[in-house]
């Protein structure tokens, strides 16, 4: 990251300075792209305040703080801008739409016609199963009012599916082999 650092009413001084350098260097792994830091470091009377601009990779973050001690007044500020580095990269994660998106539940299907492109939304739910035989899961089903109903079969500890038919029956789906 590029810095500059600017004294006001303070002795240049290189320790402050690669302290600073050192500090900001942290939060590279945020900022993929090249960012540029403005640092100002002034004292007031008894107050020493730090104030940094952070500029680049579609972000721009101001933060400024005082205390009595010039070193914790520049750990207080960079935690501030850490703050909103990642509450702004959070943001923009949720914005960008495209693959990340489509990972999480919506998956594109191709028509024949390659100018048309149907989009369906997938609720994925998370179920667990556990361990019974095919009247218990019928009991079961009936129970919990539900189309199917996913379980292990105690005789074959193989995962299956009961569901509901239209006729009034049940269907067992149950892997072949």
């Amino acid at each position: 990251m590029q810095t500059s650092v600017t004294f006001k009413n303070l002795d240049s001084s290189e320790n402050l300075k690669s302290y600073v350098q050192e500090k900001l260097n942290r939060f590279d792994k945020y900022l993929h792209n090249p960012a540029e830091a403005k640092v100002v470091l002034l004292v007031e009377k008894f107050r020493h305040i730090a104030e940094i601009n952070i500029i680049g990779d579609r972000l721009n973050v101001n933060g400024k703080e005082e205390t009595g001690d010039m070193y914790s007044a520049i750990d207080m500020v960079l935690d501030k801008l850490e703050k909103q580095i990642k509450k702004n990269k959070q943001k923009n994660r949720g914005r960008q739409g495209g693959s990340r998106a489509r990972a999480k539940g919506a998956f594109v299907e191709e028509i024949a016609h390659p100018d048309i492109e149907v989009e369906r939304d997938v609720k994925i739910k998370n179920i667990e199963y556990k361990p019974m035989d095919v009247e218990e899961a019928i009991m079961q089903m009936d129970l919990i009012n539900s189309n199917f109903l996913v379980f292990t079969n105690a005789r074959t500890n193989q995962v299956n599916v009961l569901y509901g038919r239209k006729d009034g029956h049940y269907g067992l789906i149950q892997p072949s082999g």
